[in-house]
């Protein structure tokens, strides 16, 4: 039986904020977060977004989630390449100019201001290190700026200032939902399990595997198993026996940072909910995984349900 969360006797409920975090490729389980959370009759009155989360949100808030959620779905290695034009000469390795295109057809003439929510795109302004909150303006542009990740895409220039990702400041973004005015959090925090944990565990459960018999594959094959970077090189590059790629580094080094800085947010001012779907194995570059992604995202939710049922009651 499915746990719904719903106004009681047409009672005023709590101003629901949804932190929706970084994390590449593995951010399409935003969008399985946001369809469960609507079928449960949960729509947030903010969304603050960084990287790819700032991409999920904003399209969500715009009404096109359903395109995205299209577009993900029909992602392969092959389309996926042809998004990654080479960007020489431009601040970074990519260009990201036909992603920004695709983004700007799609949600073309749309300004944040006009969303019926509020809508906050997290950024890092590049000369200072501050933390910028978009909330007005160009919703693409905004959303092309929180997911600039600086030595791969180019930052973004906006209204004078040089932008880039978010992450590098505030990877899932709770203070900035407190920050507008939400009584209830709700983070989504896809780092949660970045180096497989959680996954290796419900393995054991799915394959019903004895511990040594897990440990024993692991051991056999450690990149495979455990390491993300790994698994973005030889995905994308090959498999690079002596040294890792610039692009993997340049990936991995971010994540890392991205993950001490959220633990460390994270336990100065945490949500009321958190939502931590397992995508450990799902690589950081694998963008053509988003049915899996998806699915982990509704499932995230599913499991969060009774908690968010408890947390809302009590504020309401």
């Amino acid at each position: 039986m499915e746990t719904e969360v719903s106004d009681v006797n047409n009672q005023p409920r709590p101003k629901i904020g949804l932190a929706l975090g970084a994390g590449i490729a593995r951010g399409w389980a935003h969008i399985g977060v946001l369809e469960r959370l609507e079928r449960a009759g949960i729509r947030p009155d903010i969304i603050c977004g960084t990287s790819i989360g700032a991409l999920v949100g904003g399209t969500y808030a715009a009404g096109k989630l359903e395109v995205l959620d299209h577009w993900a779905r029909q992602m392969t290695r092959g389309r996926m390449l042809r998004y990654l034009d080479i960007g020489l000469g431009s601040g970074g390795m990519l260009g990201g100019r036909r992603l920004k295109r695709t983004l700007q057809e799609h949600l073309a003439g749309i300004d944040i201001e006009d969303l019926p929510c509020r809508f906050a795109s997290v950024t890092t302004e590049l000369a200072t290190g501050h933390e910028i909150w978009l909330q007005k303006g160009n919703l693409a542009e905004a959303i092309t700026a929180s997911y600039a990740m600086p030595g791969i895409f180019p930052p973004v220039n906006v209204n004078g200032r040089w932008l880039v990702d978010g992450a590098m400041v505030n990877p899932v973004p709770v203070s900035v939902c407190r920050a507008l005015g939400a009584r209830l959090v709700i983070a989504v925090n896809l780092n949660s399990d970045t180096f497989g944990t959680n996954n290796l565990a419900a393995q054991m459960i799915d394959e019903d595997l004895k511990f040594d018999e897990l440990l024993q594959r692991i051991r056999a094959n450690p990149d495979e198993m455990l390491s993300p970077s790994a698994l973005v090189m030889r995905q994308v590059f090959g498999k690079a026996e002596d040294s890792p790629s610039i692009f993997s580094v340049l990936l991995g080094t971010l994540n890392i940072v991205q993950d001490r800085l959220n633990r460390s947010r994270m336990a100065g001012d945490p949500a009321d909910i958190d939502i931590a779907p397992r995508l450990g194995h799902v690589g950081l570059l694998e963008f053509d995984r988003a049915e899996e992604a998806i699915e982990e995202g509704r499932n995230a939710v599913e499991r969060a349900l009774p908690a968010l049922a408890d947390a809302y009651a009590i504020l309401a």
